[in-house]
């Protein structure tokens, strides 16, 4: 039985046909069900009872205190949520100093009456896009009963919380794909907000020029609605775009590569029922792409050097053997870049991003969020070599976005023959994320099909 969409629980929050209290109390009857004890790292039900109770008087009172009052929420484990240790999905966190106060975007959350139920899994220190996590386990990809597939990383849990229904949203991280890649493997909704949208204030850093936030859900209206609580507003601005205002770009360098055959079968499919109702879509070679994945390739990445600025001494010290080691090889990698190449970095991104909004124009660019559906996890857990092709192959399409400083929303738009989910991904240049959310909203039953 299909669960109700964040939009859909709201509106019967406040019509008084359900009840914050039940509707908590029912998520953790959920989490107690599924099965898979890698989804949460936490769970908090004292404080989502308070806060539901809080809820349930509001409602009655007809003052709810946002769209999303009462509904509940869960967050991947880089946000700090006051009274608990933060652990970033890694057990070296441990001891440290509980938070002393809810991370910014947990705040605004508060505000807005959603009810924070827990924190979920991740890859540790988020740092890849397959989501294992030998920790804390690696939680189920919950479209295939059989086969334990890859979650998608980094935000892993907060694609399948979503996605088996345990919560209507989950909140995640995306550096190189850490929201779009596990919307795709679950077949759920993924926002990547412009760097800057939403205050970092209490999140553990993976790499501060390029982390970002925002919310996995059911559909485009959930994320909209989210995205109006983070930001205070009483009701969102944002409003559907018809496909006939739309001006597509497809790149057809780098992006289009090596994907499966269902992952393009899917992704023309969407592409031509929004050429059907109206949309304007132009294919045109981006060599910028390329020349991203070749500057890669020579200097290294601004994401790598910051990351081992962060965990300089725990990958030189005696926490390294405590830490999933695919992370700890792939943050050592950095230890190459010389000053030169971090320079040259910086001025190169500089100059391919002023290129790609030129070339993007008032358009959008779509193309697949990933180049393949999820994989089974054996394999890559058994061979680092396997694991590390794999990865680089899941980031590629997402990562360039990451770079070029981009909003994009990952919209699931179909299954292949094993009814595993592929993505389709609307990508916009930084600071049009009410665009982009506008027309994902407009165009997310064309794309879906």
């Amino acid at each position: 039985m299909r669960t109700k969409t964040a939009t859909e629980l709201a509106r019967a929050l406040r019509k008084g046909k359900a009840d914050p209290v039940t509707v908590a109390e029912e998520v953790f009857d959920r989490i107690a069900a599924s099965g898979d004890p890698a989804i949460f790292i936490e769970t908090l039900k004292p404080r989502a009872m308070a806060e539901a109770k809080a809820a349930r008087k509001r409602l009655k009172a007809g003052d709810p205190a946002s769209l999303l009052d009462g509904v509940p929420v869960a967050w991947k484990d880089l946000f700090d949520l006051e009274g608990r240790v933060t652990t970033a999905g890694s057990i070296v966190l441990k001891s440290d100093p509980p938070a002393k106060r809810d991370a910014a975007l947990v705040a605004a959350g508060r505000t807005g009456g959603m009810v924070n139920v827990g924190t979920l899994n991740m890859t540790e220190f988020a740092y890849s896009g397959i989501g294992l996590n030998p920790h804390y386990g690696t939680p189920r990809n919950p479209n295939d009963p059989k086969l334990h597939r890859s979650p998608g990383g980094s935000s892993s849990a907060s694609g399948v919380a979503v996605a088996a229904g345990i919560v209507p949203i989950a909140i995640g991280t995306d550096t190189g794909g850490s929201i779009r890649i596990p919307a795709s493997f679950n077949g759920v909704v993924g926002y990547k907000s412009s760097t800057g949208h939403y205050p970092m204030g209490g999140v553990f850093p993976l790499s501060k020029t390029l982390d970002t936030l925002g919310p996995l859900a059911q559909t485009v209206e959930d994320c909209v609605l989210v995205d109006a609580v983070f930001r205070g507003l009483k009701k969102p601005k944002i409003k559907s775009r018809e496909a006939e205002d739309l001006e597509i770009i497809v790149p057809e360098t780098v992006v289009l590569d090596g994907c499966e055959e269902s992952v393009m079968t899917n992704f023309e499919a969407s592409l031509a029922r929004l050429r059907k109702a109206g949309a304007k879509i132009r294919r045109k070679k981006m060599p910028l792409m390329q020349e991203i994945m070749d500057l890669i390739a020579a200097r290294g990445h601004i994401l790598g050097a910051e990351a081992l600025t962060v965990h300089w001494n725990r990958v030189k010290g005696a926490d390294a053997k405590r830490m999933d080691a695919r992370v700890v090889s792939r943050i050592l990698q950095a230890d190459k870049m010389t000053a030169v190449d971090l320079v040259v970095f910086m001025e190169e991104r500089k100059r391919l991003i002023a290129a790609a909004n030129a070339f993007v124009g008032d358009a959008v660019l779509a193309f697949p969020t990933t180049p393949h559906v999820a994989m089974p996890i054996a394999p890559l857990e058994e061979s680092h070599e396997v694991f590390f092709r794999n990865n680089a192959k899941t980031l590629r399409n997402t990562m360039l976005g990451n770079f070029l400083d981009v909003c994009g929303v990952s919209i699931p738009n179909g299954r292949d023959r094993d009814g595993m989910p592929t993505g389709f991904l609307f990508s916009a240049p930084h600071g049009r994320d009410s665009e982009v959310l506008s027309i994902a909203l407009g165009a997310e039953e064309l794309i879906k099909g």
